[in-house]
């Protein structure tokens, strides 16, 4: 692992958070993306994020941790900067689909940042629906690998979508 992290810090309640830069860094969104996509099995996931510059920063690279996940050909749906009400309302219309949501405020020593994952369900992951196997996954550097360009996932904006 190029920039290792403390696994068991960051990767806790419902998905990573910690002080950027000390604790976590913008790959450790390109992991957990991936890891989620993973964890979850899925080809398609909604994503968010605040508005706020560093957090629009972690968004890009979930975005291409998500596209990149092994052979899944994942399509993230993104909504930019939308609250988490209407996340969990475009995951429900999407066919119950895991979503992510991604904040950010600065605090006295850089800015806090949160990765909130959700399960199909609309509720944040928990250590027995991924959380465990997403925290093994980075610990052990058993990130997926990016897929060949035929594998590889797609980002659209919400709204752009294309019928299954």
């Amino acid at each position: 692992m190029l920039n290792p992290i403390d696994p068991d810090t960051v990767i806790r309640d419902g998905g990573a958070s910690g002080l950027y830069p000390q604790e976590i860094h913008t790959g450790v969104a390109w992991w957990i993306a991936a890891c989620f996509v993973v964890t979850t099995k899925t080809d398609r996931l909604v994503m968010a994020h605040d508005g706020n510059p560093t957090s629009i920063d972690f968004f890009r690279r979930l975005c291409l941790g998500a596209i990149n996940a092994q052979h899944y050909a994942c399509t993230v749906v993104t909504l930019g900067d939308a609250a988490d009400k209407m996340l969990l309302d475009v995951m429900h219309a999407a066919g119950d689909v895991p979503g992510v949501s991604i904040s950010s405020v600065p605090a006295a020593l850089g800015t806090m940042v949160t990765i909130t994952l959700y399960d199909r369900h609309g509720k944040p992951l928990t250590e027995t629906t991924g959380l465990a196997d997403i925290r093994a996954m980075i610990a052990q550097d058993r990130v997926p690998i990016p897929v060949n360009s035929s594998s590889k996932g797609r980002v659209q904006p919400h709204g752009q979508e294309a019928e299954r």
